[in-house]
């Protein structure tokens, strides 16, 4: 990776003299990213890949905490967009790249060494239309992100999924062009609904061995309960942008779940004080987190870490249900 090579530049065209078709552009969105950016240029700096065929561009949204100059000095390509969301600073990048495969990455993440010698190998897989994995959780994680990463957690090494998380995400660029990118009006949820976009060229796979931890992942319940707020505002917009499918309805149904039915049943026990309606009411609340646990089951280590996620999950539908009443509009 000759970065020595790369300058500061602004989101206007640009020439550069390098070969396209063996390129890998990484885009990292940042905005005020001092703290963690480094550690993820680092990361790409110790790749073992030929460091010739990769180009970095990190997209600025405006900091004022020295991310843009940080990224600078370490030999990055960066541009700078106060104005966008972060959909929009990773679509600017992706126009400004000229590597045949995108890969996504965030500012607070750092990629394993092997990360792009193992993604590219699905660059000659035609049936494939976008790659990566989860990112995990870093060494010395709280309780909240390993309970959180046991449901984020894929079953297997390899196996083909609805979507991806944008934090570590392989694409070819032609088609990542051809549907338009990201949807700039969505707040949050982007990268599912990107996802569902670019399945029409073939398959989405996730492969745990294209390695990412993000260190910013959620620490505390608090943090947990901002994020859960934050990212559910877009669950209706990716809606409307590109229709409900079934994989999303138990998703979609949640906030309606816990918001309407949930309220309607404690009502109705206050009102009548049924043995028979209690019963009712606890089993319809306890649903959907036993058909979570059941589905993380072999993932589950211990009874504490039963417990642990039974907790994170009323967290979490309480945070979604919420999050519907402050939506992006």
């Amino acid at each position: 990776m000759k970065m020595s090579n790369f300058r500061s530049h602004p989101t206007g065209p640009r020439v550069y003299a390098i070969a396209i078709m063996n390129i890998i552009s990484i885009i990292i969105p940042a905005f005020n990213e001092i703290k963690r950016l480094p550690a993820c240029l680092e990361s790409i700096r110790h790749l073992d890949y030929p460091h010739e065929d990769i180009e970095v561009i990190v997209i600025d949204n405006g900091s004022t905490d020295g991310t843009r100059e940080s990224a600078e000095k370490s030999g990055a390509v960066v541009l700078v967009d106060k104005g966008k969301n972060v959909s929009g600073l990773r679509n600017l990048g992706a126009r400004q790249a000229k590597g045949d495969i995108l890969a996504f990455v965030d500012a607070d993440c750092t990629v394993s060494r092997d990360w792009l010698t193992k993604a590219v190998t699905y660059y000659e897989k035609k049936d494939v239309a976008a790659w990566g994995s989860p990112p995990s959780v870093p060494s010395g994680a709280t309780w909240v992100q390993q309970a959180w990463y046991l449901v984020r957690k894929k079953d297997k090494e390899v196996q083909e999924v609805n979507w991806l998380e944008s934090m570590n995400l392989f694409v070819r660029r032609n088609q990542f062009l051809s549907i338009g990118g990201f949807n700039e009006n969505l707040v949050t949820c982007e990268d599912a609904d990107f996802s569902f976009k670019i399945a029409k060229y073939g398959r989405i796979i996730s492969d745990s061995r294209i390695a990412v931890i993000h260190l910013g992942e959620a620490s505390t319940v608090r943090e947990f309960v901002k994020k859960e707020i934050w990212r559910g505002q877009g669950n209706l917009g990716g809606i409307f942008s590109h229709g409900l499918l079934l994989r999303e309805l138990l998703s979609f149904s949640i906030p309606i779940y816990f918001g309407l039915l949930i309220p309607l049943l404690v009502v109705g026990l206050i009102i009548t004080q049924n043995l028979e309606l209690l019963i009712l009411f606890f089993l319809l609340y306890l649903l959907p987190s036993l058909m979570v646990l059941f589905k993380v089951r072999k993932k589950v280590k211990d009874k504490a870490g039963v417990f642990q996620l039974f907790l994170l999950l009323q967290v979490y539908f309480f945070a979604r249900t919420v999050a519907i009443l402050k939506r992006d509009r």
